[in-house]
């Protein structure tokens, strides 16, 4: 059992603001004194297993929550920017950065804003004539990265949203076919639906009233592209709402947005919450299974599963992850510890990468982390054909994978040893600290380098203790 102390106080200071209760009247309810409370709340002392009990008995917290924040990410975002060479000193403790996105979460994420910003302005520098020649060369941030990290810190679960889109697809209690549900909500607005030999996966005629379908499509996506339809028309309050919340920098920012907003509601339909799943218990989570139960693909299974996080419903913490050929990261989201480099690629040593030497099967991976985290790794290519000879064919591999003492709710763990020999990953070569990795691309930022001319062993450089 782990004796690891629980330092919660940004939780705590949330749930007593979202109760509009002074410290004194939630200390009360919590039955500890109110210099015990403001310890913790200030992270001076643990949160004890009598206020963890108390917080479920007087409001009926998630306990899950207090565990399940950001301070993770916050830690490895900031680990990676301060590999940027421009930090020549050096990156303060991690213990600091822990304290940091503790404590001080919003400053951390200000300090992971004057990075991004500085990298901005580095590479509009870098083609300077190009930019003096633009009329709106202010500086502005990326709106895909400031989108990417909406979803990021949103856990990449939108409760009202994912709500929505299970009362939409299960009217009754039931779940209903999604194309027959789907092509039925769009001919009551006036809208009629029409299956076309076309590589456009969807093109929605205003004027016309018609939306055109790929007939060419695999199923899983013509209903998804179909619910992603439905959300614009019968959600587009909901997901205004939710981007007037989100206060994005940009009008490119809001519309990109609202693109991911809706195809998170054509996601959480077709695999709506509760049958979903109950269905992956079930099944242990046999991505094969669950496509064909739903008549998904197995990447929106995999994706699916990595969004169950709703409180006081959560499933098991999974981390997703789809990389290109060139090993870009395309998607990422982790509900684990483990979190992904925000640039650049995945580790190399990640079996998600030999996922394309083995098409059609699934690999599995006992891997570590430096941090000495264990992980059940699944990884699969996904091959999306363009429906013609002349059409490209995009291809991925996709990675899902849990810590390994959830490992036995998989079917992906029979026949392994899990106690046996696991092998040694990474997140970003300049922020892991393995001394011996053969896979090497750049020095670790928190060690010194040796160089010995008249020595070579696996990397031109020794690292330092």
């Amino acid at each position: 059992m782990s004796t690891q102390k629980l330092y919660a106080g940004v939780k705590l200071r949330e749930l007593r603001g979202r109760l509009g209760v002074t410290q004194k009247a939630f200390a009360d309810k919590l039955g500890v004194s109110l210099p015990y409370l403001n310890q913790m709340e200030n992270n001076h002392r643990p949160v004890s297993a009598a206020v963890v009990l108390s917080l479920v008995q007087e409001f009926g917290f998630d306990v899950a929550e207090l565990t399940t924040g950001d301070v993770e990410r916050i830690v490895s975002d900031m680990r990676e920017a301060l590999a940027d060479p421009v930090f020549q000193n050096g990156a303060p403790p991690l213990a600091d950065l822990r304290l940091a996105a503790s404590n001080a979460p919003a400053l951390a994420r200000a300090f992971l804003d004057l990075h991004r910003a500085y990298r901005q302005t580095h590479e509009r520098l870098a083609s300077l004539d190009e930019a003096l020649g633009r009329e709106d060369a202010a500086l502005r941030p990326s709106p895909w990265e400031e989108v990417r990290d909406f979803f990021h810190y949103c856990d990449n679960y939108l409760d009202a949203i994912d709500r929505a889109a299970e009362r939409y697809a299960m009217p009754g209690g039931e779940r209903k076919d999604p194309i027959r549900l789907a092509t039925d909500t769009l001919a009551k607005a006036g809208v009629e639906v029409q299956f076309a030999d076309t590589a456009t996966l969807r093109n929605y005629d205003a004027d016309g009233r018609c939306l055109l379908i790929s007939g060419r499509a695999t199923r899983p996506t013509q209903r998804f592209q179909l619910l992603y339809q439905v959300a614009l028309f019968t959600q587009n309050d909901l997901l205004e709402a939710t981007l007037d919340l989100a206060r994005f920098a940009t009008p490119e920012a809001r519309d990109i947005a609202k693109i991911g907003l809706a195809n998170y509601f054509a996601g959480a339909a077709l695999l709506p919450y509760r049958a979903f799943q109950e269905a992956a218990l079930r099944e242990r989570h046999d991505l094969e299974r669950l496509a064909d139960i739903f008549g998904a693909s197995v990447e929106q299974v995999a994706h699916r599963l990595s969004t169950l996080q709703r409180p006081g419903a959560k499933g098991i913490p999974f981390f997703f992850v789809r990389v290109d050929q060139a090993g870009t990261i395309t998607k990422r989201h982790s509900a684990t510890r483990l979190q992904f480099a925000r640039f650049g690629g995945a580790c190399p040593l990640w079996n998600v990468h030999r996922a394309f030497e083995t098409p059609g099967r699934f690999l599995r991976q006992l891997a570590e982390t430096p941090d000495g985290v264990r992980y059940l790794c699944l990884a699969r290519d996904v091959t999306k054909p363009g429906g013609s000879f002349n059409e490209p064919v995009r291809r991925y591999a996709i990675c899902l994978g849990c810590e390994v003492q959830h490992a036995d709710r998989l079917v992906y763990a029979d026949g392994l040893d899990l106690r046996g020999t696991f092998e040694p990953i990474g997140i970003s070569c300049r922020i892991c600290e393995r001394r011996d990795c053969h896979q090497r691309s750049v020095p670790p930022l928190e060690r010194r380098l040796r160089v010995d001319p008249g020595r070579r062993g696996i990397l031109p450089y020794q690292i330092a203790d």
